[in-house]
């Protein structure tokens, strides 16, 4: 039977994604809001809120912060995991080629949290410290450089304007009904991401497996789901900004739940609570952003579809896959 609930979910979040896709290339093209932009902000975050339902959830109900933590973080490996994907089935040479540099500055603001993360969890599990009240000095750090990145983000995209491509959709499209299509498909999202949390839970209770691993892999991947499904939606009408934009800045706003989990975990900093073992998921989340930032600069060539940025990628992502499972 829980075979069958994840069946149905994938299924809506697939049709539903790629609504979310379609009409957000509209709204961005009808007011100039650019598809970096969009995907960065109003995109990634309807498709993060499974991640920050899941993390509420495992810390409220279960009592589970290393399912939380090993989600959110896990979640930053599948993104940029299916990065890779995006730019092997991409037709038009490497996705890297075509992306706007505005990317970068998402990838170092991304990159920025996944270090701050990696260092207070070893420092988290080392002493109990460094806290203010039942909260870790991190929670204020993450959301001051969250706030500042969000605003220097739009601010780049509003002074260094991308050429966009024609949308592929109606241009007489009424903009408040493309609003309300646009909020339609997002709450099917947002519920059955959520949705999907739940039944990913259920199947790994039956697995028995580690909670670090099951958090960083299996609840990851399901969490992932509304990313992947966007994105490769975006791809395929050639929004390959939103696509990418949708990636990276879902990596953005995931890390910025640890602070939200944080101040509603009452038991002392949430990063104190969790295994060693995520170390291995963060440094493969750090060099994959450095990956992804030195493929914006070089942009890889491709022979039969393969390139050193998108195997790499793939590699670093098994690696630490394998890592997290041998240490749960």
């Amino acid at each position: 039977m829980v075979w069958l609930k994840l069946a149905i979910c994938i299924l809506v979040i697939f049709f539903a994604g790629q609504k979310v896709a379609k009409y957000g290339d509209v709204i961005a093209q009808r007011t100039g809001i650019g598809h970096v932009w969009m995907g960065v902000i109003a995109i990634s975050l309807i498709t993060s809120l499974p991640e920050l339902f899941t993390g509420i959830s495992a810390v409220t109900l279960i009592d589970a912060p290393d399912l939380a933590i090993g989600d959110l973080i896990g979640a930053n490996a599948f993104n940029l995991f299916n990065l890779a994907l995006l730019d092997i089935f991409h037709r038009n040479g490497s996705i890297m080629a075509t992306a706007s540099q505005a990317h970068r500055l998402t990838g170092w603001f991304s990159l920025a949290l996944a270090v701050i993360v990696a260092v207070f969890i070893f420092i988290s599990t080392q002493s109990s410290s460094l806290s203010l009240g039942w909260i870790g000095w991190y929670t204020p750090i993450i959301l001051i450089v969250y706030i500042f990145s969000v605003r220097q983000i739009y601010y780049y995209e509003k002074t260094h304007p991308a050429m966009e491509e024609p949308s592929p959709y109606p241009v007489e499209m009424s903009l408040k009904r493309t609003y309300v299509y646009f909020c339609i498909a997002a709450l099917f999202i947002i519920g059955s991401g959520i949705w999907l949390a739940t039944i990913g839970d259920e199947i790994a209770q039956v697995t028995r497996w580690g909670q670090s691993f099951v958090g960083s892999l299996f609840l990851a991947f399901t969490t992932t789901l509304p990313e992947i499904t966007v994105s490769f939606a975006a791809m395929r009408i050639g929004a390959v900004d939103m696509a990418v934009a949708n990636m990276i800045g879902s990596n953005l706003f995931n890390l910025t739940v640890i602070p939200v989990i944080d101040l509603i975990y009452s038991k002392g900093p949430i990063l104190a609570q969790v295994s060693e073992s995520h170390l291995f998921t963060a440094g493969a989340v750090i060099l994959m952003s450095l990956l992804f930032l030195a493929g914006l600069r070089f942009k890889p060539a491709r022979y039969f579809r393969l390139s050193w940025f998108n195997i790499t990628l793939i590699i670093l992502f098994l690696v630490s896959a394998y890592l997290s499972f041998v240490m749960a």
